[in-house]
């Protein structure tokens, strides 16, 4: 199961707003003391990268997860200072302390865990914890199906500006600054790299910029491992002399920005919190 979530990362999205951007960090993490309820130390199976603004453990099962399981899983988010002190590189340093999530995924859940997840579990320490059931199928053909449950249930407040209603739907952060640009160059189809730039000055965004050529961005993906810019062709923005990529690292801080220079630099745009 591990292998299979680190090569197909996007099914431990756990909604549409701000745990739909996911990135495998790393797995079978070391972690001292990780298990203290049982004196012993412990290993993360995954550590996840959810946007620009969290990260998960998450803890995998060949079986059910219950209320065994979610013990387990706290013990380890209970040591997880470790993770940034022991790998720094897990987190930028110029980003703000990120936010923590945890994961319980198995391929059965108990009743008393499936309860506590719907109504929104969270630690003593206030961090929230998602179940997640997988299930593996074989067709008669020899392809192999996966259905999903995930038990989540994320209190989010506007606060959080994790929603963003545009021209009558609703996006989170990331995808959000990927429409916002794309729509902007179909009002403006002549505009160049340099013009769109001074539009949207790469600061709004911090120090990967707002959005870089697709050959840069997939140079950064190529080079790190990490996805820090759309790359799908249905994301990728054509403008008249090159083809773009926006930044897929937009947390609470920059988002607030963007919004409000997006609505001053023309008024067909208004976006609005959700």
């Amino acid at each position: 199961m591990e292998a299979y979530l680190i090569e197909n990362e996007d099914i431990l999205k756990l909604d549409t707003e701000n745990f739909a951007d996911v990135e495998v960090l790393d797995a079978e993490i070391a972690l001292k003391s990780g298990r203290k309820t049982s004196n012993r130390d412990g290993r993360i199976d995954i550590l996840v990268k959810y946007g620009f603004d969290y990260l998960a453990i998450v803890e995998l099962k060949i079986q059910e997860i219950n209320e065994l399981t979610l013990i387990q899983l706290e013990d380890y988010l209970n040591e997880k200072d470790q993770l940034l002190t022991n790998h720094p590189d897990f987190w930028n340093e110029n980003e703000s302390p990120p936010n923590w999530v945890g994961v319980l995924v198995g391929t059965s859940i108990s009743p008393e865990l499936q309860r506590k997840l719907q109504d929104g579990y969270v630690t003593a320490s206030g961090i929230p914890i998602a179940g997640m059931i997988i299930r593996r199928f074989r067709s008669l053909e020899n392809e192999i199906f996966v259905t999903t449950d995930t038990f989540f249930k994320y209190n989010y407040t506007n606060r959080d500006f994790s929603k963003f209603e545009f021209k009558g739907k609703t996006y989170n952060k990331s995808r959000l600054v990927n429409k916002i640009i794309k729509y902007y160059v179909e009002l403006n189809p002549d505009l160049t790299y340099a013009e769109l730039e001074k539009d949207f000055p790469q600061v709004l965004q911090g120090s990967m910029g707002v959005f870089d050529t697709k050959q840069n961005a997939q140079e950064i993906y190529d080079r790190t491992g990490h996805k820090r810019h759309y790359l799908k062709p249905e994301e990728l923005i054509e403008l008249s002399d090159s083809i773009i990529a926006t930044s897929n690292q937009w947390g609470i801080k920059n988002i607030v920005p963007f919004v409000q220079h997006s609505n001053s630099i023309d008024s067909r745009i208004n976006i609005e919190p959700r």
